[in-house]
């Protein structure tokens, strides 16, 4: 992961100040990319402890095509990654019946995308079916921002991982991921977990071998009141990459796969550090 320690390095030296949607300010830089070869191990964060359960939860819960916070907390009931943003939502929107669901979100785009004709896709599927049937192709996508569905009375928050494509050549699966707002200290390291796993159970399913996650990154940016923990966590040295095991259960499909599927060997991290979400 010292790929990831010289972005956040970069971003705190070479960043400019911009004040930002929460109020907080940040320092950021805009435009980098990383590569990540799975074959080197898992890219888990080890400089702070990774929030591996919140994580994996939130991946099934977008994989799922659910915008219902309840739904995330049936996968994992300690998953606070959503709170702050769901009772965002409702103050903003003077929601008064609390019934969890925050908009057309990650999953729901993923899952059921919809066009102005009201045709929905389920673009995660497609792209799956595309691997299996079309691997040359280059039409291997699925798109999380839908432009007319952003908008603040209508989701929760929108998508900040926005898009992503799938690659195969060689037997080995690829998948390359843009960005648009790239919070480095606390979204960046479960954003890149989040899709390497996704990389693994699309492989999985289609019989190919895990290769790259490329992650390519729009405004990346380090909160103010983040400042001194990305500091502390500069000053450690990383430590030697996990391995993701997926139990075989004879998954066919991506729906199959269920949290104990998962488990990270050989994980080993620094204490974790913690800060506060921006909102």
């Amino acid at each position: 992961m010292r790929t990831y320690l010289d972005q956040l390095q970069h971003v705190l030296y070479h960043g400019v100040e911009k004040s930002d949607r929460t109020g907080v300010g940040t320092i950021s830089t805009f435009g980098m990319q990383a590569r990540y070869d799975l074959s080197d191990g898992f890219p888990a964060v080890t400089t702070k402890k990774l929030v591996w359960k919140s994580m994996l939860s939130e991946l099934l819960w977008f994989v799922s095509g659910s915008g219902n916070i309840n739904d995330l907390k049936a996968i994992y009931k300690y998953n606070k990654l959503w709170d702050g943003n769901y009772a965002d939502f409702v103050e903003r929107n003077e929601l008064l019946d609390h019934d969890g669901d925050m908009g057309r979100i990650y999953g729901v785009q993923w899952r059921s995308y919809q066009g102005a004709n009201g045709k929905t896709v389920d673009q995660l599927q497609e792209a799956i079916e595309l691997i299996r049937h079309n691997p040359g192709s280059r039409r291997i996508l699925v798109d999380a921002w839908n432009a007319a569905e952003t908008g603040s009375e209508e989701v929760a928050l929108p998508p900040c991982h926005n898009f992503f494509q799938f690659y195969v050549a060689d037997g080995r699966l690829s998948l390359q991921m843009y960005q648009r707002s790239c919070d480095m200290f606390l979204g960046v390291p479960l954003n890149i977990a989040s899709y390497a796993t996704l990389l693994c159970m699309v492989a999985k399913i289609t019989d190919l071998e895990p290769h790259e996650f490329i992650h390519t990154l729009g405004d990346c940016h380090i909160y103010l009141n983040h400042v001194d923990a990305v500091q502390a966590q500069l000053e450690r040295e990383p430590l030697p990459l996990p391995e993701l095991r997926i139990a075989d259960r004879g998954q066919t499909s991506i729906d199959d796969f269920v949290y104990n599927d998962f488990e990270l060997l050989n994980y080993q991290s620094h204490e974790a550090i913690k800060a506060a979400m921006a909102v």
